[in-house]
C-alpha cells in the first residue's frame, strides 16, 4: 500500500510499482482509493502481486509506503507482523492533531485507538509501537535524497524535485522486496509514457534510493523476493475504463457521447485520446481478424463528443444509431438518472444504443469517488411504462472487454437499448490480464440492411414472428419511415388504436423473449466450485474477484465445507429457469452484494421464486476485500446470521 496527499503522485507511483512487478512476470491487482476533492485529501493505492491468479485486494498489508504523516497515522497498524513500514524520517515530530486534512471522525477513532494502546499521538511513538508489534521500520530522509538527485541531474530548485519523492518511495519499496532496477525502469516508463526526460531523471532518483537502501538497510528483508519468473502469456495492465474503451473500439463503436462524471468520464477521455486508430491503412487492414469493422468504417475513427448534459448525451447517441453507426454513451448513477426518457424513446423506436454505467455510491451525489452496486434495479426498471432492454454486468477486466462487444451485438440483434453495468470498483482498479483475443470479438449487426431500397416496400416496425424487423439507417435512398415517441403503426405513424397498441407492445416484448431464448447459458451465468455443494454464494459484478479469492483462501486453510459460487452476468432478462436449475439442490444460499437491500436477491426472488437464506452486504463506499469475504462466509456458516453487514475500509 502506498499513500499520500491527493495530487502528490500516489496514482502514478502505484502504477509504476504495479507495472514493475508485472514486468517481472507476476500477476497484479491494484485498487485506488481517493476523496472527491481535487488535491490535498488522503489517497492510497493497494497493489497485490501473485504468481497465480489475483482478482482483489486483501486487508493484510505487507509493505506500507508513505509520503506523509497522515498515511502513517491511518494505516500503520494495518501492516501485518513481519511486514514493513517505509516513512519520511523528517516527519517523526508530526502530531495527529496537526493532520488538517484528516476527517474529524477518523481522527477521533485513531486517537481512541492510540489511547487504548497507551501510545502518544505523535508519529515517532506510533512508529515505535508498530515496530514493537513485529513490523520492520525503514526511515528514509527524502529531502536529503532529493538534494542528492538534484546534484546529479543539475537541478537545484527543490520545488522541481519534490515530485520525485514518490519515485524514491517506490524504489525503496521495490528494493525491499528484491525487485530489479531493470523492471523498475519499465514501471517508470509505463507511468511516465512518452516523457523520456522525466523517466531518465526518475531513474537517477531510483538509483539514489537503491544506493541508500543498500548502505543503511543492507540485509534487511521481510521474506519476500520478487525475482523474475517466466510467464509465457502475453498480458496487458489495464483499468476498467480503459479495457471497456478498447472493447468499444474493437466492437466497431464509432460514436461515443458523454457528460463528465466520476468515474465514467475516464472511459471517454481514453477514447478521445484514441479517436484515430489502426484498423485500416492505405486500404489494407492492419488487423485482418477485425475485417468486420470495414462495414462500420473505412477509416478507423471514432467520434467522441462532450455534450452539454446527460439528456443530450443519450439523445445524440440515439441519433448516431439511427444513422447506422454503432453508438454509445458512458455515465454514472446521477447521470443515468437523467437518461430514462431518452432510453424509453430508444425502446419504442427500437434503436440499438449502448449505455455503459459505472455505478458509484448514492443516493444523489452520494459518494462520488467510492464504490457501490446500488443501481441494479434502477438500470432494469428506470423509465416510463414497460420497455424492453437488456442489462448485463461484468465481473472483471477480461469480462468487461468481451461483454462490451456483446453489448453492441445484443443491441443490434434485438434492436433495443443495452445497459452494460459495471461499477466504481472495476473502473478504478488495475489488473494484469491476458491480451484480449480479437477473434472472439466477432461483430453481429442483426437484420441491418444497407443500400438502395428504391422500389422496395419497407415497414420499419413490421410485425414479425420474432419481433425483430429489418433495420435501415435514416437517409437510405428509396425509404421513408417515421420515428416518434408516441405509439405507432408499422410505418411509424402515430396511432392510438387499441389493436395496434396491443400488437406493437407484444412485438417489442417478443424481442426480449427471443433474447432470453437465444443468449447461451455461459453468457448468462458463470459457475465456480463444486456444483454438488449444498452451500452456494450468489452475486454479480465486481464482487466476483474477492469471492473467488476468498474461496481460494478457504481451500488453502483446509476449510471442510463444499462451497460453490454462482455469478449472474445477464441481469435482464433474468435467467430465472437456469438459476432455478443450478440452485435447486442448495440448502443455503448466501447473497453477497455491495448495496443495502441485496438487490440481486430481491430480483432472484421476484423472477425465479428463490430467496437467499443469508445475506452479506457492504455499503460504506469501500469494496470488499478477499479476507473480508472469507471472514464473513465463515461467520455466516458458523452462526447462521441472516444479514451480515461488513464495514472494513478507511
Amino acid at each position: 500500500m502506498i499513500g499520500g496527499a491527493q495530487g502528490s503522485g500516489v496514482d502514478s507511483s502505484a502504477n509504476a510499482f504495479a507495472y514493475a512487478v508485472a514486468s517481472a512476470g507476476y500477476n497484479v491487482f491494484g485498487k485506488r482509493e481517493y476523496f472527491s476533492n481535487i488535491k490535498g485529501r488522503h489517497s492510497y493505492f493497494t497493489v497485490v502481486a501473485s504468481e497465480g491468479p489475483v482478482r482483489s485486494v486483501t486487508d493484510e498489508v505487507h509493505v506500507l509506503t508513505s509520503f506523509d504523516a497522515e498515511t502513517v497515522f491511518r494505516h500503520a497498524f494495518d501492516v501485518m507482523k513481519g511486514g514493513a513500514l517505509i516513512y519520511d524520517r523528517y516527519l517523526e515530530g508530526e502530531r495527529l492533531k496537526n493532520q488538517s486534512m484528516l476527517e474529524p471522525e477518523e481522527m477521533a477513532r485513531i486517537e481512541k485507538q492510540l489511547g487504548e494502546m497507551g501510545v502518544a499521538d505523535n508519529l515517532k511513538d506510533v512508529v515505535k509501537a508498530v515496530n514493537e508489534s513485529g513490523v520492520k521500520v525503514f526511515p528514509v530522509p527524502y529531502m536529503d535524497l532529493l538534494k542528492r538527485v538534484g546534484d546529479l541531474i543539475g537541478e537545484q530548485q527543490l520545488s522541481a524535485l519534490t515530485r520525485m519523492v514518490n519515485t524514491l518511495a517506490v524504489a525503496v519499496s521495490f528494493r525491499l522486496v528484491g525487485g530489479e532496477l531493470e523492471n523498475l525502469e519499465k514501471g517508470l516508463s509505463y507511468a511516465f509514457r512518452a516523457k523520456r526526460a522525466i523517466v531518465r531523471n526518475n531513474m537517477v532518483a531510483a538509483q539514489v534510493a537503491y544506493d541508500y537502501f543498500d548502505e543503511h538497510f543492507q540485509g534487511e528483508s521481510i521474506g519476500i523476493a520478487l525475482k523474475p519468473i517466466p510467464n509465457g502469456t502475453r498480458r496487458i495492465l489495464v483499468n476498467g475504463t480503459t479495457i471497456v474503451g478498447l472493447g468499444k473500439i474493437v466492437a466497431g463503436c464509432r460514436l461515443q457521447t458523454y457528460y463528465p462524471i466520476t468515474p465514467a468520464a475516464d472511459e471517454s477521455f481514453y477514447l478521445e485520446d484514441k479517436m484515430e486508430f489502426g484498423i485500416t491503412a492505405d486500404g489494407e487492414l492492419d488487423y485482418p481478424e477485425l475485417a468486420e469493422t470495414r462495414v462500420l468504417s473505412e477509416r478507423g475513427n471514432i467520434v467522441v463528443v462532450q455534450t452539454e448534459d446527460e439528456l443530450a448525451a443519450i439523445d445524440m447517441a440515439i441519433g448516431g444509431a439511427l444513422a447506422g453507426v454503432r453508438a454509445s454513451t458512458a455515465t454514472s448513477g446521477p447521470g443515468f438518472s437523467l437518461m430514462p426518457e431518452g432510453l424509453d424513446w430508444a425502446s419504442i423506436n427500437e434503436v440499438p444504443v449502448v449505455i455503459t454505467i459505472y455505478s458509484r455510491g448514492g443516493p444523489s451525489t452520494g459518494l462520488p469517488t467510492r464504490h457501490e452496486q446500488s443501481d441494479l434495479l434502477f438500470s432494469i426498471f428506470a423509465g416510463h411504462g414497460e420497455a424492453p432492454r437488456i442489462v448485463l454486468a461484468s465481473g472483471d477486466m477480461e469480462e468487461a472487454f468481451y461483454d462490451t462487444v456483446k453489448a453492441f451485438n445484443y443491441a443490434e440483434r434485438y434492436q433495443m437499448p443495452v445497459i452494460h453495468l459495471l461499477d466504481k470498483s472495476i473502473a478504478n482498479s488495475t489488473q494484469s490480464i491476458p491480451v484480449p483475443d480479437p477473434a472472439r470479438a466477432v461483430i453481429d449487426r442483426g437484420l441491418y440492411v444497407d443500400g438502395d431500397m428504391t422500389g422496395k416496400e419497407y415497414k420499419r416496425f413490421e410485425i414479425t414472428e420474432s419481433g425483430v424487423s429489418p433495420r435501415v439507417p435514416i437517409g437510405t435512398k428509396g425509404v421513408t419511415f417515421w420515428n416518434t415517441g408516441d405509439e405507432h403503426d408499422e410505418l411509424g405513424h402515430i396511432s392510438e388504436d387499441p389493436y395496434t397498441r396491443t400488437a406493437m407492445m407484444e412485438k417489442r416484448m417478443r424481442k426480449l423473449e427471443l433474447a432470453a431464448k437465444e443468449i447461451p447459458p455461459e453468457e448468462k451465468v458463470s459457475v465456480y466450485g463444486d456444483q454438488s455443494a449444498d452451500v452456494w454464494i450468489v452475486s454479480w459484478g465486481s464482487t466476483k474477484g474477492p469471492i473467488l479469492d476468498a474461496l481460494e483462501l478457504l481451500r488453502e486453510e483446509g476449510f471442510d465445507r463444499k462451497l460453490a459460487f454462482l455469478q449472474v452476468r445477464l441481469l435482464w432478462p433474468f435467467p430465472a429457469e437456469l438459476v432455478r436449475e443450478i440452485l435447486g439442490g442448495a440448502r443455503k444460499i448466501i447473497d453477497v452484494e455491495q448495496n443495502y437491500m441485496g438487490q440481486l436477491g430481491m430480483l432472484m426472488k421476484m423472477t425465479a421464486g428463490i430467496e437467499p437464506t443469508n445475506q452479506i452486504v457492504k455499503f460504506n463506499g469501500r469494496p470488499f476485500t478477499m479476507t473480508e469475504v472469507r471472514d464473513a462466509i465463515k461467520t455466516v456458516l458458523r452462526t447462521d446470521v441472516k444479514r451480515l453487514v461488513t464495514n472494513r475500509g478507511s
